[in-house]
């Protein structure tokens, strides 16, 4: 079935890769489906991805119980609410955004808890979750303490009003990936990039960008998701 939003992003995505001298499979897109129907889900699951993202915990069970296909791989993408991280762990491959030491313990606390990538608010901005860039290090030995796996980063930055505007936060979020794989080896991720800016991030190292509008063809802004109740 033909997935005209998929190809293109692919076709973009490996353009960037090919400027920076990297290899375009590593790079991987997560299709990031909220408020999307399962059927928009099922034709670039037909065109052949695989890797999709929620991040609302409601929306996540919603597909797992619904009649999409067992071999999607879904990533969970919002700031999770203690009270829902049973829900999401149970239901999720990847956490990207554990994003606060409240949320550590609780998810440590899950039979096999998936693996994590720590959110970092990269600009300090008060309204964004995650971490600050002093804590990183300290994040990820306590979650390996606890026997949480921790893959690597994630950022979403200010919203640019141009692309080149969040290479400033892409190459600060590289270098603190360098720091933390100099400590934890197997911390290698980096998830940057949505619609706005993607290019830029696969240009300065992204291993993941999460696109929504770029493959659906909305025309709103992505939102950050709400504060989570703590």
């Amino acid at each position: 079935m033909a997935a005209p939003g998929l190809i293109d992003a692919t076709r973009r995505i490996a353009a960037a890769a090919s400027r920076a001298g990297r290899d375009p499979e590593d790079v991987a897109l997560v299709i990031v489906s909220k408020g999307r129907s399962n059927d928009e889900v099922m034709a670039l699951y037909e065109a052949g991805h695989r890797v999709f993202a929620e991040n609302r915990a409601e929306a996540l069970v919603e597909r797992l119980e619904g009649s999409l296909p067992d071999d999607i791989v879904w990533h969970f993408v919002g700031s999770v609410q203690r009270r829902k991280v049973k829900l999401v762990a149970r239901r999720t491959a990847l956490l990207q955004s554990m994003d606060r030491e409240r949320l550590e313990g609780a998810w440590a606390m899950q039979p096999d808890p998936p693996p994590v990538l720590l959110q970092v608010n990269v600009a300090a901005e008060e309204q964004k979750h995650g971490y600050p860039d002093d804590e990183v290090l300290a994040a990820a030995g306590r979650l390996t303490d606890q026997g949480v796996a921790v893959g690597g980063l994630m950022v979403i930055p200010p919203a640019p009003q141009y692309p080149e505007d969040s290479r400033r936060w892409f190459t600060r979020l590289a270098e603190l990936g360098a720091e933390l794989t100099s400590v934890h080896p197997e911390a290698v991720e980096l998830s940057m990039g949505m619609s706005d800016d993607f290019e830029v991030a696969v240009e300065c190292g992204a291993t993941m960008v999460r696109l929504g509008r770029t493959i659906f063809g909305a025309e709103e802004r992505e939102k950050d998701a709400p504060r989570p109740e703590v």
